[in-house]
């Protein structure tokens, strides 16, 4: 008996075949076309008519990509490749989907016999964007061990952390790593095999090139309960040790449906570019569930380094559809000259894991004659918010829920807030868990726990929606300044601050004022009339009467300076950027203090460490 998801891709399938390959998009300044969803009629038909069955039992590779396969034989599926991948230099490899399979199984049964993995163990692989990383994913599936992705920048210290904390018995990775990993591995009990992708054998490595050639594809998928737990994601959190995120096989297997069927809206014609890091969940996001399970096409290149042009250069030569990237490249992007580049095939062009802002995306609207359709959600779960073809986009907001969730906006006691007021963005998990929500944090009960409010999951990110039903973004709850009353999302601020041409990057904070603070006795029942722009310091013991200092806040920006800006005279330059704010957004939300740096603290996935500069600020105080 076919399952509900065979039975959808058997649909699609038939619906595909009697396409025709999409005609170019006209790169054209001022011609913009809107474009026609292909897997829905409009936004409000997308959220009434979405439901998704969940199976007792699911696997990703037997159930979506073997019935690929499938369709592949019986020339139900476009001529279209399941996998293709660059690097750059002329190397180039292009799978089927029966391709991919047999490769996969290959490493699947390496990692039962070679590696003595059964279902559950953990396996981590930290490796770049080359075939060997996707291989790993189904190969992970095929077997039931929990694949634990992480990144090539991540250092000694890291990853000792990461095999300790995870308990991972299996690691894959390549030269640069391998290294790092045998100087931590004696402090590892569970570590007991290695894999290594190179061109040299390593002593104490499996050679996965040379064992790939002696395996067989003759393998049979294990059953997995569509509640068992399939994939760990560290996060990448702005303070404290990432979390290790858990998800199942249904949670993004299936739950992923509603990024590649409705904000991705892809088909089996297209061809998907992702740019993300293979070390986080938005690599699992858009380079392996979301386009397989619609059966697109996944492109990647290798970048071992990013360089506008190359990415530029990949668009215009390659006959990728659908773009998906963050929104410092899109930023770097425009800041070329991108209209001396045609890009024949591209029509959709989307961006998550950070706000984008309006200045960006209208840049590359007017010189690509696209949209950026932006999107929103984490690491715990699907596409929580986004904006989808055929809806007004709004530059700067989140767009709308996703057909996952029931988005709201809510207070600290989980009530319901209306539109224009800021809160808590969250959704109801109580009486039915939403399908495309992690299901815990790993040995951290505490934490798990402290998502829940009532009936509701919060994400910890503060925001409100508007009259039409558009939620808009301020900032993470602890990064937000409170200042005279304000509430003020540093976005808002970094935001315009990005429309200054001297600006390549900000970071706005909140920073004690010394001049509007004071210092004065309070009983412990006058604390609560400080307010909320004030910050409280204790001086010594609790007791009836402490000394506190009550300080405001103010808005800093930490910014890094284009090149040519470099020279300018700072103090001028302060003044201007300052004026800039106060004409471009609210007056109040300008940056009362502003300070020019070389770079800006960062996670290794790229998220400014506002925590960290906001800490420096109030140490000193």
């Amino acid at each position: 008996m076919l399952s509900l998801v065979t039975m959808e891709i058997l649909l699609r399938s038939k619906c595909c075949q009697r396409a025709t390959v999409p005609g170019p998009v006209r790169v054209l300044h001022k011609d913009y076309r809107t474009v026609t969803p292909q897997n829905f009629s409009n936004y409000e038909s997308m959220k009434k008519d979405f439901k998704l069955e969940i199976p007792e039992y699911f696997n990703f590779a037997k159930d979506v990509l073997d019935q690929w396969t499938n369709m592949e034989k019986a020339g139900k599926r476009p001529s279209n490749s399941a996998f293709w991948w660059i690097n750059g230099i002329g190397e180039e490899v292009r799978w089927s989907f029966e391709e991919l399979g047999s490769l996969s199984k290959k490493f699947a049964n390496i990692l039962t016999e070679a590696c003595a993995l059964q279902r559950g163990d953990r396996v981590i692989v930290i490796l770049p964007r080359i075939p060997e990383w996707w291989l790993a994913n189904v190969a992970c599936l095929r077997t039931g061990a929990v694949f634990i992705p992480g990144t090539t920048q991540l250092t000694q210290n890291d990853i000792l952390y990461r095999l300790q904390s995870s308990k991972a018995k299996c690691i894959v990775t390549h030269d640069a790593v391998a290294p790092a990993v045998d100087a931590v591995a004696s402090q590892c009990e569970n570590l007991r095999s290695k894999l290594i992708v190179s061109q040299n054998p390593r002593e104490g490595w499996g050679d996965l090139k040379e064992m790939m050639k002696r395996a067989t594809d003759n393998h049979t998928c294990v059953e997995t309960r569509h509640d068992e737990t399939m994939a760990i994601y560290f996060t990448s959190g702005t303070s404290g040790s990432p979390k290790m995120t858990a998800h199942t096989h249904s949670s993004y297997g299936l739950g992923l449906s509603v990024n590649g069927r409705f904000w991705l809206d892809l088909t089996p014609l297209d061809v998907m570019w992702n740019t993300s890091d293979t070390g986080w969940a938005k690599s699992a996001w858009s380079s392996v569930f979301s386009p397989w399970i619609q059966g697109a096409c996944v492109f990647a290149h290798h970048l071992p380094q990013f360089e506008p042009t190359s990415i530029l250069q990949t668009l215009s030569k390659f006959p990728i559809t659908v773009f998906c990237s963050v929104p410092t490249v899109y930023r770097m992007l425009v800041q070329n000259d991108v209209t001396s580049f045609k890009f024949k095939s591209l029509k959709h062009c989307v961006s998550a894991g950070e706000p984008i802002s309006p200045e960006v995306t209208e840049q590359w609207r007017s010189r690509t004659g696209l949209e950026i359709y932006e999107g929103y959600g984490q690491t715990e779960t699907v596409l929580i918010c986004g904006h989808f073809k055929g809806m007004k986009i709004k530059p700067g907001s989140m767009g709308k829920p996703s057909p996952a969730f029931d988005v709201k906006i809510l207070d600290a006691n989980g009530n319901v807030l209306p539109p224009g007021q800021e809160g808590d963005i969250g959704f109801q998990v109580v009486p039915k868990r939403p399908l495309g929500l992690f299901t815990h944090y790993v040995d951290n009960p505490t934490k798990t726990a402290s998502t829940l409010r009532g009936n509701n999951y919060i994400t910890g990110d503060r925001g409100y929606m508007d009259e039409d039903g558009y939620f808009w973004f301020v900032g993470r709850s602890d990064d937000v300044i409170l200042s005279s009353g304000y509430r003020i999302g540093p976005f808002e601020v970094e935001s315009a601050l990005a429309e200054h041409p001297a600006v390549a990057e900000s970071a706005a904070v909140s920073s004690p004022d010394p001049i509007r603070g004071e210092r004065r006795e309070l009983r412990h029942r006058e604390m609560s009339e400080l307010g909320q722009d004030h910050t409280t310091k204790y001086d010594g013991n609790p007791g009836c009467h402490i000394w506190v200092h009550a300080l405001h806040q103010v808005v800093k920006a930490f910014i890094v300076l284009n090149p040519n800006y470099k020279s300018h005279g700072q103090e001028q330059l302060k003044k201007e950027i300052q004026e800039h704010v106060k004409k471009t957004t609210a007056p109040y939300k300008y940056p009362r203090k502003v300070e020019f740096v070389q770079e800006l603290p960062k996670t290794i996935s790229g998220k400014i460490k506002r925590n960290e500069l906001r800490k420096k600020e109030w140490e000193s105080i």
